[in-house]
């Protein structure tokens, strides 16, 4: 399944977006973040010592919900799986492109011992006000 228009916009946009993945005993843990898109994958930054990276790793299932910073009824949700990551300098160097749209300077945080990796989402559905005749 492709992304939409409004998903793409909405990616690229500087809004923040809410990724859930499955815990070991299934619990669904929500992280609030930082949201990027290549126009096919929803791109989602962290580093492989984090729990969301361990989660899909273990099972790749993941919901993104985005939503616009100047619109509480402008949001995408996109249900898929993690179908690639991208590790070493490309992923040192997504953070700080994030970093520069979010915060208009390089990633100011320490990087973890083990760097830093982009999950790309690939969507199976994605839901938007207007794909449910909002």
């Amino acid at each position: 399944m492709a992304l939409d228009e409004d998903t793409i916009r909405l990616a690229k946009g500087k809004n923040l977006a809410t990724v859930v993945t499955l815990m070991p005993d299934g619990q669904p843990q929500a992280q609030l973040t930082w949201i990027d898109t290549d126009g096919e994958n929803l791109l989602v930054n962290t580093e492989p010592e984090r729990q969301r990276f361990k989660n899909v790793q273990r099972d790749a299932r993941i919901t993104v919900l985005i939503h616009a910073a100047d619109n509480p009824w402008d949001w995408s949700e996109v249900r898929g799986r993690v179908a690639g990551t991208v590790e070493g300098q490309p992923a040192r160097d997504h953070i700080d492109e994030l970093s520069r749209k979010y915060l208009g300077t390089e990633y100011p945080n320490p990087i973890g011992p083990s760097g830093r990796v982009v999950l790309k989402v690939a969507p199976d559905k994605v839901n938007t006000p207007a794909a449910m005749g909002r």
